[in-house]
Parts: structure tokens; sequence; C-alpha cells
């Protein structure tokens, strides 16, 4: 997945999160963002790694999202990899 690509998605991701009052709820808690924030960040890179990893932090959310997308659920994690900054950490 390239750059472009992830950040399609991730476009979709924060639709998808969106559409959800439950899940956008816990993420701008979470972040500590409000809505009026989300709009000026939608296009920064390091932001949508943000909302990707608030998707991958419970499995349900990734399966619902991967499928409201038609797209396996490993490609969350491929898109988060693929956005500047998103490169996977390295805990060891």
């Amino acid at each position: 997945m390239n750059s472009e690509q992830a950040q399609n998605l991730a476009l979709l991701a924060l639709g998808w999160m969106a559409a959800d009052d439950e899940v956008m709820g816990g993420f701008l808690g979470a972040s500590g963002l409000d809505p009026a924030d989300i709009r000026g960040l939608a296009h920064d890179p390091a932001f949508m790694v943000s909302v990707f990893d608030y998707i991958l932090s419970a499995d349900a959310y990734v399966l619902a999202f991967a499928a409201a997308q038609n797209i396996a659920p490993e490609n969350v994690v491929a898109a988060r990899n693929a956005l500047p900054g998103g490169a996977p950490v390295h805990w060891t």
C-alpha cells in the first residue's frame, strides 16, 4: 500500500468513525479533540495515524471498519504503516 492509498483509506476511516457516535465519542475523549479540531486535521498524516491507532485499539473496530470497506483487516495496519510517521514501533 502506498501513502496516497493509505491517506484515502484514512479519510474513509475517519468517516466511518464519525458515523458512529460511540466510536467517535471514544476517539474524541481519548484524543482530547473536539469536532472542529478534526476538520482542520483531516489531511495531516500524523493525525490520520492516530485515527488508525484508535481503530486498531479494538478488534471489533478493526473488523467492523474492514467489513464496511470490504477490505481485509490487515489492510488497516498496512495503511497505518504507509503513512508518514506511521512506521511500526519496535519496543525491544
